[in-house]
């Protein structure tokens, strides 16, 4: 389980062997699996936890961007910090600061869309959603790592 650091969500990610290529580092598909795994324990856990069930119903992924820094190697684990950048109606976009050991690894950002479980629709965030993701709002932008941020409470696409 994962921990709010500096207005972030935080979480550990263990680095598996089958996750390794024929270089010895994490494939690039496998960083994304890193990535959800994180996502995962922060909407289907911690938000659940705090009362925000919606999340954990569905959310799909409608974009993902992901800067290689350096080899992701094993053994693992990495260190994935999440804010989010930017909240719209029906929509957020959450940045992701990965770390192993002390090393910058991967920078990224995802655009999610909250879903009707029903219909497969995309919906809009419920105010206890947007309260929940609101906290992980960043006081400064992120863009000094190369990850771009937007202003407090911007809609996204």
């Amino acid at each position: 389980m994962g921990r709010e650091s500096d207005g972030r969500y935080v979480v550990e990610v263990g680095v598996r062997w089958s996750d390794l290529d024929l270089f010895g580092h994490v494939n690039n598909t496998r960083t994304l699996t890193l990535l959800e795994e994180a996502r995962v324990d922060w909407m289907f856990v911690d938000a659940v936890d705090r009362g925000t069930e919606g999340l954990s119903r569905g959310v799909v992924v409608a974009g993902i961007r992901i800067d290689y820094r350096r080899p992701i190697t094993f053994p693992g684990p990495v260190s994935v910090s999440m804010g989010v950048t930017a909240l719209g109606a029906a929509s957020f976009t959450v940045d992701y600061l990965v770390h192993q050991g002390a090393e910058l690894v991967v920078t990224g950002s995802s655009s999610l869309v909250p879903i009707d479980p029903q219909t497969a629709r995309p919906r809009r965030l419920d105010a206890t959603e947007r309260a929940y993701l609101g906290r992980f709002i960043p006081a400064e932008p992120v863009g000094a790592v190369g990850v771009r941020s937007a202003a407090r409470g911007s809609a996204t696409p």
